[in-house]
């Protein structure tokens, strides 16, 4: 009997680097007042649709130091973030949301992920929480999954649900399958793929099998 047919992934297209830079740090003052109290700003206006010239009009402060203001080069006073408020139509403790939100990160020792259920469960699929954070500043949701895969389990290749996935094999082998192409995945091989195509293990090689699995949706839409 034949086996599955490999497709090799194609490669990323030269010439267009990667829009983000994961090595990047942000201004070292990102805490500070001013540059929080800036961020909200600019966010504020540009949400209406206005310019620094229709503020400055409203509000009668210079264009100039508006652009201060949004670049966090200075600190307003009171009655400026008043003025400020009153023409961007919000309350002035909305300036201060950027400065007093907390970053959230969450921590899990070996072996103390919560095993859940999900639509591959049914299928003999254990999946294991690795975190959850419940809302957060990106509009993103993102849940790391550990998935394993024993005896017990079914191959089930028509898994389907909203947003992107990534998986990074860490023991076993599996065939798994993306919409009409196959990928033979051993320890040390990824695959990110549009997680709206049909897809799951094809053929499990060797057991037992355990890989990553990290979905990635915006917020309002749940998983299958």
């Amino acid at each position: 009997m034949v086996g599955p047919v490999i497709v090799s992934p194609p490669p990323p297209p030269r010439g267009k680097p990667l829009s983000q830079d994961p090595h990047a740090v942000r201004d070292t003052r990102e805490n500070v007042l001013e540059v929080a109290i800036g961020h909200e700003v600019r966010a504020f206006r540009k949400k209406l649709g206005i310019t620094v010239a229709d503020i400055a009009s409203t509000t009668g402060l210079s264009i100039g130091m508006l652009s201060k203001i949004e670049n966090g080069i200075t600190s307003p006073s009171l009655t400026t973030l008043q003025a400020l408020s009153r023409a961007l139509g919000v309350p002035v403790t909305a300036f201060f949301r950027r400065f007093e939100e907390e970053r959230k990160a969450v921590f899990v020792k070996a072996g103390s992920g919560v095993d859940v259920e999900r639509r591959g469960t049914r299928a003999g699929h254990q999946y294991t929480l690795l975190g959850h954070i419940g809302s957060d500043s990106s509009g993103v949701v993102v849940e790391p999954y550990l998935i394993t895969l024993t005896e017990d389990s079914d191959v089930f290749p028509t898994f389907q649900h909203d947003g992107m996935e990534f998986l990074y094999m860490l023991e076993g082998e599996v065939v798994y399958r993306h919409g009409n192409n196959l990928y033979r995945m051993t320890p040390g091989d990824s695959l990110f793929f549009d997680a709206d195509a049909p897809h799951g293990p094809e053929e499990l090689t060797h057991l037992p099998i355990r890989y990553l699995s990290i979905i990635s949706y915006p917020h309002g839409r749940g998983n299958g």
